[in-house]
């Protein structure tokens, strides 16, 4: 098989999962549904919280209440769609624990793709919805105008963003090679970085920005970019900073692949 048709047969396979799982979750619709409302309620605390700061301070370190908006929308898209695809990964501890993950090993295709078929968590649609209603908003607050630099680099955030956090979640899977039970300190970088992505990173201070640029790239996919959704620069190269989280991926994967070669049964 060539390689356009591997592609194809991995596609299909991974369509075939992503059926399974949806078909698994509508066999209860009303819990389904009231999951969805849940997460959709959740995140409407941190929504709030924003809004109730820029009651009390109209500019925080030199950004409107709607230019956070937009900093808050875009971020919680690109985690709850990286949470709804990668889900198989944050889970992985269990499929370990269980000895699961030998089963996948022998059979005729990529771990990866095997993990990610796992799991597809549907529910966090009610958190991207969200996201957008945010996002609409803040378009409309900042009366953004739309030239295709800006449509590039909104898309160019999504993707790198989604790339991000699944390389965090596939690193967070990897630990669990070596320890069996996921690591806690990882939510700090995954959940904790949708938390406090909320704002713009320079609102943290020079360290942190430092940190968030060349360990954790949460720069690229969202502080550099937004520059151009916000007006503040009209620099197209900004718009290309997210791609970078492909480099990050790439070691996370690296990463993944040295916990596989170094996996023992858990004998379970």
């Amino acid at each position: 098989m060539n390689g356009t048709g591997r592609v194809k047969d991995m596609l299909h396979l991974y369509v075939h999962y992503v059926s399974l799982n949806v078909r698994s979750a509508m066999q209860h619709k009303a819990s389904f549904f009231l999951q969805i409302t849940g997460q959709l309620l959740t995140s409407c605390t941190t929504f709030l919280g924003i809004y109730f700061m820029f009651l009390r301070f109209h500019i925080v370190a030199g950004y409107t209440y709607s230019d956070v908006l937009l900093c808050f929308s875009v971020v919680l898209m690109q985690f709850s769609l990286a949470e709804m695809f990668a889900r198989g990964f944050d889970t992985f501890s269990g499929m370990v624990r269980r000895g699961e993950f030998d089963r996948i090993l022998v059979r005729p295709r990529g771990e990866v793709l095997q993990v990610l078929g796992s799991k597809f968590e549907l529910t966090r649609i009610g958190r991207l919805l969200q996201a957008v209603i945010v996002f609409v908003y803040g378009v409309f607050a900042a009366r953004v105008h739309w030239t295709a630099l800006r449509v590039l680099t909104l898309v160019s955030m999504l993707l790198g963003g989604i790339l991000l956090f699944s390389g965090l979640f596939l690193v967070y899977a990897a630990f669990c090679f070596f320890t069996l039970e996921g690591l806690e300190f990882m939510n700090v970088f995954t959940d904790g970085g949708r938390e406090y992505g909320k704002y713009p990173i320079d609102v943290y201070g020079k360290r942190m920005q430092q940190f968030a640029t060349f360990i954790i790239p949460y720069t690229l996919v969202q502080y550099y970019p937004l520059q151009i959704l916000i007006g503040r620069s009209d620099n197209w190269v900004y718009a290309l900073y997210p791609m970078g989280a492909l480099v990050f991926l790439a070691a996370c994967y690296a990463f993944w692949r040295f916990g596989v070669r170094h996996y023992t049964s858990s004998g379970s």
